[in-house]
């Protein structure tokens, strides 16, 4: 390994694969390295049964950013995929966001006026000052139909615990819609690249060294010696060897099977929203791709609690652990030949747009 490289980028996920791409283009020579076999990090998808499966859960591309649309645009086709999940609660089948359909569902009410009249009098009739947990302040938001009903239980088994022992600012708001609009996302710009995300990485990083399998944390001296600069978006408190404490998350599970069926659940994403399916969702992939396959493929999703040694899907970004983060971060900002980025690198849950538009920001400012 004596090599130079002007960056090492360790992840090959979207954050990476925009550096080392534009870096590439501006002749930079890079390496990336991965510890996982394959490129595109969470957002990697693979064949089964000639179906793209979302192997670390639902990623739909969405942003109102015409400049990340237009970029992305450049290593991928989009389809026309508009994120519209369901929610089941007992068998009952409601629309969200909420919206006119998901009132029209619940209470029969067909007009916007008639919705409005239904929330404020809920709200006002079960309205806490100050509320102490999620749930006051969700009922506080939207009464308790439909906290009972779309909140409770999908909340408690994304959190591990009663919705009363959760802290109220985790809702600060919900998206309610007085129009018959089942479009989850505001943005102009959604859908899903034609052949997989992991496709579209594949585009972005042609032509620059990869090496997957490969630990960073496990011989970071060594790699650290053959670039100029690295980029790392592993997670923060792992780079500093957990000095201060590690840093907490939730994780996800995923059962995944195929079925000798064409259509399992007519949609793509299903929120399973009372308390005892033990699962969070259910995801039937063709349907990101309006599949007409013989076969399907679900994964039920179940929200789990994070250990070492786990995937980390979201940072729990409660005061404990952000006061821990900002340590971490105090730490990697005296790192001068190194740049933290990303979800893991940053603490921080981005949408994909987000973490497009964060790479090539911190792209301008290293090529000033």
């Amino acid at each position: 390994m004596n090599v130079k490289y002007d960056f090492l980028i360790v992840g090959a996920g979207m954050y990476g694969a925009v550096f080392a791409h534009e870096m590439n283009k501006s002749g930079k020579t890079c390496l990336i390295i991965d510890k996982r076999s394959h490129v595109a990090g969470n957002i990697h998808t693979e064949k089964v049964e000639d179906i793209l499966v979302h192997q670390y859960g639902a990623h739909i591309f969405h942003t109102s950013n015409k400049e990340v649309w237009n970029y992305v645009n450049q290593f991928a086709e989009f389809n026309r995929y508009i994120n519209s999940p369901i929610a089941n609660y007992y068998g009952e089948i409601y629309n969200l966001p909420f919206n006119m359909n998901t009132f029209n569902k619940m209470w029969g009410v067909a007009t916007p006026d008639e919705a409005k009249l239904r929330i404020q009098q809920q709200c006002k009739d079960n309205y806490v000052e100050n509320p102490q947990n999620l749930q006051e302040q969700a009922i506080n938001l939207v009464g308790p139909d439909i906290y009972e009903k779309l909140i409770r239980g999908y909340t408690e088994k994304q959190w591990g615990r009663s919705c009363t022992e959760i802290p109220a600012f985790i809702i600060r708001r919900l998206p309610v819609r007085f129009t018959y609009d089942n479009n989850y996302f505001k943005d102009p710009y959604q859908g899903i690249p034609i052949g997989g995300y992991t496709a579209m990485i594949e585009r972005m990083i042609e032509g620059i060294e990869v090496k997957l399998n490969t630990d960073y944390l496990l011989e970071k001296e060594q790699w650290d010696s053959m670039a100029d600069k690295v980029i790392y978006t592993g997670p923060i408190d792992a780079y500093f060897d957990n000095r201060f404490g590690v840093l907490e998350y939730r994780s996800l599970r995923f059962e995944t099977e195929v079925l000798d069926t064409a259509n399992y659940q007519g949609n793509a994403v299903v929120n399973y929203t009372d308390r005892e399916t033990p699962y969070t969702r259910i995801i039937e992939h063709k349907h990101f791709e309006f599949g007409t396959q013989p076969k399907t493929v679900i994964s039920r999703e179940y929200s789990e609690e994070w250990k070492r040694g786990d995937e980390p899907y979201y940072p729990i970004n409660d005061e404990k652990n952000n006061i821990l983060y900002e340590k971490y971060k105090a730490l990697a900002e005296a790192e001068s030949n190194v740049i933290f980025g990303g979800r893991l690198g940053e603490y921080k849950y981005y949408d994909m747009d987000k973490v497009v538009e964060v790479a090539l920001q911190k792209v301008k400012a290293v090529l000033g």
